[in-house]
């Protein structure tokens, strides 16, 4: 079986085929074709490949590809979707990688297929080499969009590791926490009426003023309970995103549902928020003779906090950065969850993710696959 090509020419194969995840049908593809591609090029290394549907998600699966057996070793994982994109604001096509003042352009090149493709140029070199300890590739699916390929990863629990690594575009800066992210909705059921007199009906609108009230207490009263320095916005936040409601301004508002974003800290329960929002919420629907509800609209990305350990300082021995805190979310959480020390660290910069004209800069390689060399060495080679 011949070895996986160049990296260049990995990250062109990879950025060719469309795995856009979204909560919007239209927009949303399979990422069986990636799949595919790595699963092929890591058994064309000696790695044994496992590639794990998802649940109740047809044309979506995870690659978990090993080489090597026994406890412990080293997961570097990637996720192979990416987000929809506007090719019209595109300089070039996004699904064909261009080169250009040494960065490559492609939806998907920082954010992450680049990062899959240098763990697989790193993994050649130990395709021949006892490990004593195991190198795994993990590549999951809808990570853009529901994270339900890290879902499925903590529930059949696999895979194990000593430590692992999530290639997101971090600039090569190690990150050992970031925020949660929530998003919930609040639903009220009035009654209709004619404006003339009011005690026709019940005014979901009305109720939904008490309710966005209630929620802003709320915020301040968790911003002035929880703070964490290492983040520059260094307290939970609350975002009132979008609301709906009523039809003509001559008629009592039957109907109102509010949909809002709230960004936890490390240490913060995300069920423990949402009973909290529960409750007192619920004295608006007696007191406006509405019938509320609330409903998450996507089990939510809980926060991540990796205590200082011998990875965190492994890795910033080797990088010269200390670890720090981002604002956006991860599959961290979930790999921490089945008991491996996990840190987000990868080529390229969350600036260009999620842009139009997204590129990886070709300077990017070199220290990525220094770093991925040092840590093989050291979690996979020694086992230590």
């Amino acid at each position: 079986m011949p070895m996986p090509p160049k990296p260049i020419e990995m990250i062109s194969s990879l950025i060719a085929v469309p795995s856009i995840s979204s909560t919007t049908p239209k927009w949303d593809h399979s990422n069986l074709g990636v799949i595919e591609l790595l699963h092929t090029w890591c058994e064309s290394l000696g790695f044994q490949c496992e590639v794990m549907p998802v649940p109740n998600n047809p044309g979506k699966a995870n690659l978990i590809a090993t080489l090597g057996t026994g406890p412990g070793g080293l997961v570097l994982s990637g996720h192979t979707d990416t987000v929809p994109c506007d090719p019209e604001l595109w300089k070039s096509d996004p699904f064909k990688v261009e080169e250009r003042d040494q960065k490559l352009y492609g939806l998907g090149t920082c954010d992450m297929k680049g990062f899959l493709a240098l763990a697989i140029e790193a993994a050649k070199q130990y395709k021949d080499t006892p490990l004593q300890a195991p190198l795994i590739i993990l590549a999951t699916a809808d990570e853009e969009s529901s994270m339900s390929g890290a879902r499925a990863l903590v529930d059949a629990g696999k895979p194990k590791a000593r430590a692992a690594l999530i290639g997101e575009p971090t600039s090569l800066k190690p990150i050992r926490m970031h925020k949660g992210m929530m998003m919930e909705a609040v639903r009220i059921e009035g009654q209709a009426g004619h404006s003339s007199d009011p005690s026709l009906g019940a005014n979901a609108l009305e109720a939904m003023n008490g309710v966005m009230n209630e929620l802003l207490t709320i915020r301040s009263e968790l911003q002035s309970k929880y703070q964490n320095s290492n983040f520059r916005i260094d307290v939970p936040t609350m975002n009132l995103g979008c609301i709906h409601g009523g039809d003509n301004p001559n008629r009592i508002c039957g109907q109102c549902e509010l949909e809002f974003d709230l960004r936890p800290l490390p240490g913060m329960s995300m069920d423990g928020l949402r009973n909290l929002i529960s409750d007192r919420l619920k004295p608006i629907e007696q007191k406006h003779r509405v019938d509320l509800s609330v409903r998450s609209l996507f089990p939510g990305i809980p926060p991540f906090e990796q205590s200082e350990s011998e990875f965190v300082a492994c890795v910033e021995r080797l990088t010269g950065h200390r670890a720090e805190a981002v604002a956006f979310g991860t599959e961290a959480p979930f790999l921490q969850q089945m008991g491996m020390q996990t840190l987000v660290l990868g080529p390229g910069s969350i600036d260009q993710a999620h842009q139009p004209d997204e590129f990886l800069a070709l300077d990017q390689f070199a220290p990525t696959l220094d770093l991925l060399h040092n840590l093989i060495n050291q979690y996979c080679v020694k086992g230590c």
